[in-house]
């Protein structure tokens, strides 16, 4: 892990997610990219270009300024702290620096959203989740160290999510924490057996490593949600980390489907961290 991306809007939230960063890049000897998108808002067509500038020029000082003082923690010292500045457009944006800079992961502080407001508005968070195609680390809270001992990754066991699996491997090897895979089996159409589920695992495992050797460490779960199935799992095993592979739907597709990854980092307490498939 060379390079963390922390988004920025000056919150108790986005300080959480530096902290949590912070951390991370004391494990890793990684830099960390302070990333603030600066909403400049559509110029009116009346204002002259000249005035249009002055007014980009401003507001990019007032940033910077900010963004300057913010960083002043410390436990930021004897890091490497980059800051930098995007004009906002949407939030989908991140990915894009987190590709032009080659990051390895995006740390993201957030409160959460729930009922009318998730459905009509969604948070900020859930958008980076859908659109970022490296790992996005999402903290709720000020964590204290990031020594995880037992991180629970939730899998459907398909073919197309084991380069997230391999991903979560690789992102996960500096914590040395017990990796609890959970298979979360609905009473629906795709209900399986015990054999059923004994056979996908086996075949997963022999198609991303080789060997079946996790077997001893895959679980099955039945529930009536998979988010519930996840969170009461993570629960009884005492869990410090949910992590999960997302598809990063949009438009209807993401309506209609919803996203397991989106809802958890919206209703958990625990740390999220996703992967792309």
């Amino acid at each position: 892990m060379k390079k963390i991306i922390v988004p920025v809007d000056f919150s108790i939230h986005s300080e959480n997610a530096l902290k949590t960063a912070a951390l991370l890049a004391k494990k890793t000897n990684a830099t960390i990219i302070a990333l603030h998108m600066l909403d400049i808002q559509e110029v009116n067509l009346s204002e002259s270009p000249s005035y249009q500038q002055e007014k980009a020029v401003f507001f990019l000082k007032l940033a910077e300024k900010k963004i300057s003082e913010f960083l002043q923690k410390g436990f930021l010292e004897d890091l490497e702290v980059v800051p930098l500045i995007k004009h906002y457009k949407i939030f989908s944006e991140v990915n894009q620096v987190a590709k032009e800079v080659n990051a390895d992961l995006i740390v993201m502080g957030s409160h959460g959203v729930s009922g009318l407001k998730e459905f009509f508005m969604g948070s900020n968070t859930e958008k980076v989740i859908r659109f970022s195609e490296v790992p996005v680390f999402v903290v709720k809270k000020e964590l204290k160290d990031t020594d995880f001992k037992d991180v629970v990754y939730a899998t459907d066991f398909s073919e197309e999510s084991i380069p997230a699996f391999k991903n979560m491997l690789k992102t996960l090897d500096v914590f040395n924490a017990k990796k609890h895979i959970l298979y979360v089996n609905l009473p629906n159409e795709n209900f399986k057996t015990s054999p059923e589920m004994d056979a996908i695992a086996h075949e997963f495992l022999i198609k991303a490593e080789g060997n079946t050797d996790r077997l001893i460490n895959v679980n099955f779960v039945c529930e009536r949600s998979i988010e519930k199935g996840i969170l009461n799992f993570s629960n009884a095993v005492g869990a410090d980390l949910i992590t999960t592979a997302t598809h990063g739907r949009t438009g209807l597709s993401h309506i209609f489907s919803g996203s397991i990854s989106e809802d958890l980092s919206n209703h958990a307490a625990l740390p999220i961290m996703t992967f792309k498939i």
